[in-house]
């Protein structure tokens, strides 16, 4: 999904029961300390409490001076006086619209992409399984996410459109809510821990019901994401890694805080922009990308390259790279679907532990000999 590179959405909880007022502030305590439900994620918290949960979202943009708080009621739950000024949606939800590819794994692994009724730009969704609810007209389309398509979201009137922002600034879902739509806003895309951002997961579970099977598909998750890190525990971190390629001029290197980074960390890679501060990307030129670069023993490169040619024909001062010259560059971005939707933009979020693996696979192929990579592949 050329255009949701950096992106993603997500929630935080805090309430009370019903009663006397004096022992509201008594349940308050106890129930927070006892059933916040996220573990991983920063920017998402659920508390489940008799009949409702709150859910919080903090950090949802950079910079963001604002949080969202929502209340997700059960058919026969009574939601305190305090929390009526937070949106409150009624759930399990029977029909939803969602923004980001990011969040159709989701939907799936929970078992309720059907449930899924609109989605902006159809097109990039890679899902064999959703493609096939797009192609039969179960899921529309509803434009674009900063320009949805008002008539078509009132027409399916979905119980919640879960989407985005980039910033403050977004007209859209004040229109959305003016005409009776109900909004959300989520963060997922701003979570830098891996595990953080797969997490989400927990956020659609208690949309849906489904708080039982997302503790055991995240609980496997994170298991397997641990089992892998135990297995280069040992290993020293030799392969230094040259990432990402020029764009518009510039070439944008992953933030040692950042996503990426914490992959290549805890694949036991010498990331050599592993000491830059901050999260997102760096701009750099590409002199000093050469400079520092040049002899780098594996590339990591975006794109959707399937051959050397291709990349070279991109720019062809990139076969001055060691790494070009050897022929160890991969990318994790030439897995498309039907209709072009990136696979690893898609799916990738939801699966750090297969992420990690591809990592250790590229690094430490010895550690991994059955495995066969996920979303990466070498170009040729």
């Amino acid at each position: 999904m050329k255009t949701s590179l950096f992106k993603a959405l997500f929630i935080s909880f805090f309430s009370f029961a019903i009663g006397c007022k004096k022992n509201e502030k008594t349940e308050i305590v106890k129930k927070t300390t006892s059933e916040e439900v996220i573990q991983y994620a920063s920017g998402l918290s659920i508390h489940k409490y008799t009949g409702y949960s709150v859910v919080k979202v903090t950090n949802p943009w950079p910079e963001a001076n604002k949080d969202f708080t929502y209340v997700l009621k059960e058919e026969k739950g009574i939601v305190p006086d305090s929390l009526q000024k937070y949106t409150t949606v009624a759930v399990p939800l029977k029909s939803i619209v969602v923004t980001s590819t990011t969040n159709v794994p989701f939907l799936e692994m929970l078992g309720v992409e059907n449930k899924l009724v609109g989605f902006p730009h159809t097109n990039y969704i890679s899902s064999e399984k959703t493609r096939t609810l797009i192609d039969k007209g179960i899921i529309k389309n509803v434009g674009q996410n900063e320009r949805l398509n008002m008539e078509k979201l009132i027409e399916l009137s979905p119980e919640l459109i879960v989407t985005f922002g980039v910033d403050n600034n977004n007209p859209m879902i004040k229109n959305l809510e003016k005409s009776g739509l109900k909004v959300m806003i989520q963060g997922d895309w701003m979570e830098q821990s891996p595990l953080g951002k797969a997490e989400w997961i927990k956020l659609y579970a208690a949309l849906f019901g489904k708080e039982k099977e997302a503790d055991v598909l995240f609980d496997n998750i994170v298991k397997e994401y641990n089992d892998a890190l135990v297995s280069v525990k040992n290993k020293e971190a030799k392969a230094t890694v040259l990432y990402g390629n020029m764009y518009q001029k510039q070439w944008f290197v992953a933030k040692g805080n950042s996503w990426v980074a914490q992959f290549l960390k805890d694949a036991k890679a010498n990331y050599l922009w592993a000491d830059v501060e901050g999260t997102g990307s760096l701009a750099l030129t590409f002199e000093k990308v050469l400079e520092k670069a040049k002899m780098a023993d594996i590339w990591i490169a975006a794109g959707t390259f399937k051959t050397l040619d291709e990349l070279s024909a991109s720019n062809p001062h990139y076969s001055q790279f060691n790494a070009f010259t050897k022929r160890n560059v991969y990318t994790f971005e030439s897995k498309l679907g039907a209709t072009g939707g990136t696979v690893y933009y898609e799916l990738g979020p939801s699966r750090p532990d297969l992420v990690l693996k591809d990592f250790i696979k590229i690094f430490h192929p010895e550690l991994l000999p059955d495995y066969k990579l996920t979303f990466a592949e070498k170009l040729k």
